[in-house]
């Protein structure tokens, strides 16, 4: 037979074009293929079927018997090879080329889709179509990548329009967050102390945690992991479920966190309706501090130990606020400070008219005031009136009113310190601490960072020292403490600081006043903080003069409120670590050196008395 009778050629001597892929668009027209359209017209032999079938599928049934699916050839009388007609075999049974017409994959020379490879899909398919298959590696990669980009395993998955809305939300999320981090100052963010706040924290970290959860389950089933063996199922199905774990852990912590200082906060701060104190004053919403422009807290350290009864107030310092400012200044009172005397408004006025037990030559000691109190409520007219009988006391010595007070236990303190990675504190002179001899250790001179048990004995420590020179040495504590206490370090030792601040041992501070007082406190740690001793040789504690006392401390207030340029020129440091316009008067001792505190008339910074 001759290659012009259509077996190897196209009609009208043509040569035969090289077969199509899947999905190409073929040329359909007159004479352009050995066969014809149903309408009539030629058609290609690399068309696909006019009926939408597939190109390569099983064989259909027709009228006039079994053909392949598509046009059959014709030669160019439009019969078949041969001569033969519509729906006839050819001799031997077998078609051109030697291959039987029917059963799977039979195709004859002009069938569609002759001598091309089967397709994976067919073209516009909704199908995903991927680059590679995935393998156990890349699966796990992309849910990893997932956990920190949502939405990535969805595009690369062939999901498009959920990755591009996950990626979406994603970066408008982290661009709110930043710019609202980053348009706040660090008083805005006292509105996460209060009950209302702290919720809102552990709602949202919960909603984060779960969202965080959905998105990596979701991510891990839109990659496919069903294509991967069994084997491979299993390994990536744990170790996204240890994924899953360790992303929802930091939320579920700081959720726990904001929970524990929420309990601890209502167990200490307690709300105003619940008070005992006759003294306490309501507190407005739009203004918690009644008008006034400064606050005094009193802050006592409690020292208690198990051989010992009743309350020692073993040390006493003011801090006198301005609250536009947060400018400070801190009053140290010896707890050997005799004969106090009360207001008219307090109960022991009429007890010690002259003064608290000043029929005796050598007590009536201030630190007493509160345990006397407590022994008698008889005479205070209720109990528990301790802490109101030496806030009394303490602001009609120094003419201020007392608005709160707070008592932490020494040991409290101590680990507190340890909460906040300890104090960094310049040591003038070796402290020996423990007992009478201080056999216990020795803190040694220079700038060191104490431990909370190092801190607590290094301002409570008496051996070759008195009480002077430890009220000196407290107060440089408390001063670090209040500088070095960071938000950044309260906020990543929540844990810790919670579990401290419950060896509090009472405050009449009222729990609608915590947010308010946080917004103060961070204008305290970065304002001017100054200090005054009322101690040996200047101010006598057996023989004390109340004017001079009172004098002191109103003018200590008032330096506190100058201008930068006004305290230089008074002798006053205006913060901590700015010099004074006189090199001569700035004092500032080595670590080896001991200050002489106890000749200070007037209130110093502490950078200065203290080297912060």
């Amino acid at each position: 037979m001759s290659k012009r009778d259509g077996v190897d050629t196209a009609p009208e001597g043509r040569k035969r074009r090289a077969p199509r892929r899947s999905g190409t668009a073929s040329e359909a027209g007159p004479g352009n293929g050995p066969g014809t359209s149903p309408t009539g017209e030629a058609a290609d032999a690399d068309d696909p079927p006019q009926d939408g079938s597939p190109t390569d599928g099983p064989p259909v049934a027709g009228t006039h018997g079994t053909h392949p699916a598509g046009p059959r050839p014709t030669g160019p009388s439009g019969t078949g090879p041969s001569g033969t007609g519509p729906g006839e075999k050819a001799p031997g049974g077998k078609g051109p080329g030697g291959k039987p017409p029917g059963g799977k994959g039979a195709r004859g020379p002009g069938s569609p889709g002759a001598g091309r490879p089967k397709p994976r899909s067919r073209p516009g398919s909704g199908a995903p179509q991927f680059a590679k298959p995935l393998t156990l590696g890349s699966v796990l990669g992309w849910t990893l990548l997932s956990a920190l980009v949502p939405g990535v395993a969805h595009l690369r998955a062939g999901r498009r329009r959920t990755g591009l809305i996950l990626l979406g939300v994603y970066v408008v999320l982290l661009l709110a967050g930043l710019a609202y981090g980053l348009t706040r100052k660090e008083a805005d963010f006292a509105v996460f102390a209060g009950a209302d706040g702290q919720m809102t924290v552990i709602v949202i970290a919960s909603l984060l945690a779960l969202t965080w959860f959905a998105v990596i389950v979701t991510s891990y089933v839109a990659l496919g992991p069903n294509r991967l063996n069994q084997q491979g199922q299993i390994i990536s199905g744990i170790v996204v479920g240890v994924l899953c774990v360790s992303v929802m852990a930091p939320f579920a912590v700081t959720a726990s966190a904001v929970q524990t200082i929420r309990n601890t906060s209502q167990k200490i701060f307690k709300p105003i309706a619940e008070s005992t104190d006759p003294g306490m004053a309501p507190i407005k919403a739009s203004d918690p501090w009644n008008g006034k422009d400064r606050v005094n807290f009193l802050l006592i350290g409690g020292d208690a130990a198990g051989d010992r009864t009743g309350v020692r107030t073993d040390s006493m310092t003011i801090a006198s606020v301005d609250i536009r400012t947060g400018n400070t200044v801190l009053f140290s009172l010896p707890r050997n400070l005799q004969h106090v005397h009360f207001p008219t408004t307090s109960p022991l006025r009429k007890q010690f008219p002259n003064g608290f037990m000043a029929e005796l030559p050598n007590g009536g000691l201030l630190n007493e005031v509160w345990q006397y109190a407590t022994d008698n409520p008889q005479v205070m007219g209720g109990k528990n009136r301790g802490p109101r009988a030496l806030m009394d006391a303490i602001g009609y010595t120094l003419n201020l009113k007392i608005d709160y007070y707070a008592m932490m236990n020494m040991y409290g303190f101590a680990d507190l310190v340890d909460a906040i990675g300890g104090l960094k504190i310049r040591v003038e002179r070796d402290i020996k601490w423990g007992g009478h001899y201080g056999t216990a250790g020795t803190i040694k001179a220079g700038y060191k960072k104490l431990t909370g048990e190092q801190a607590l004995w290094y301002g409570r420590s008496r051996v070759d020292s008195d009480d002077f020179s430890r009220m000196a040495r407290q107060r440089c504590v408390i001063g670090a403490f209040a500088q070095q206490a960071t938000p950044d370090k309260i906020i990543l030792n929540f844990g810790k600081i919670a579990d401290a601040t419950k060896r509090l041992a009472q405050t009449n501070i009222p729990q609608e006043l915590v947010k308010p007082l946080v917004e103060l406190a961070v204008k305290v740690k970065n304002a001017k903080i100054t200090s005054l001793q009322f101690v040996p040789p200047e101010f006598l504690s057996g023989r004390p003069d109340w004017l001079k006392i009172r004098r002191a401390a109103a003018k200590a207030i008032a330096d506190s409120t100058r201008t930068a340029r006004s305290a230089q020129a008074a002798d006053v440091t205006s913060s901590p670590g700015t010099p004074t316009t006189s090199p001569s008067r700035s004092y500032a001792a080595k670590p080896t050196q001991t200050p002489t505190q106890n000749s200070q008339k007037s209130a110093k910074s502490l950078s200065e008395l203290c080297g912060l």
